[in-house]
């Protein structure tokens, strides 16, 4: 009989000392961690003002596309229009939003524009992407051109 109660507390106090070391150490290991950091996401085109405030009304194609880059949505069945869209998810529950730029053309001439985007954000978005990635080596390979 000794020997059985000797075991049964033995086995008693193991679950409880493995129950509060379990409890404890996820504790001990997350106390100094704050919220998960989400890394902001940036998706379109980077649209700088100075080349929003530079678009003129009789411009053609081309001089839109040296301004502002080729349009994220350029539609073959309506040529006389051109998207530039931009989308920034920046909280953790994944909220987007979606910024649209449209320019209107009418026989390859810009006819109006409307929208809106991300004027500060994408403008350090690509003063970042020129300091980490350089400039643009078709515009520096082709530089007379």
């Amino acid at each position: 009989m000794y020997h059985r109660a000797n075991i049964y507390l033995l086995t008693a106090k193991i679950p409880m000392r493995n129950l509060l070391l379990a409890a404890a150490l996820p504790l001990l290991f997350t106390a100094g961690c704050s919220i998960i950091y989400k890394q902001p996401i940036y998706q379109g085109n980077l649209i700088k003002k100075e080349a929003v405030d530079q678009l003129k009304v009789g411009m053609n194609k081309q001089e839109v596309a040296l301004l502002l880059g080729t349009p994220s949505i350029s539609d073959i069945f309506h040529t006389d229009r051109w998207d530039y869209t931009s989308a920034q998810r920046i909280d953790r529950i994944a909220h987007t939003e979606i910024k649209n730029l449209t320019i209107y053309f009418q026989n390859d001439l810009v006819t109006r524009w409307e929208g809106d985007y991300f004027p500060n954000q994408d403008e350090k978005l690509a003063e970042s992407a020129r300091k980490q990635f350089g400039p643009n080596l078709s515009r520096k390979e082709h530089g007379n051109r």
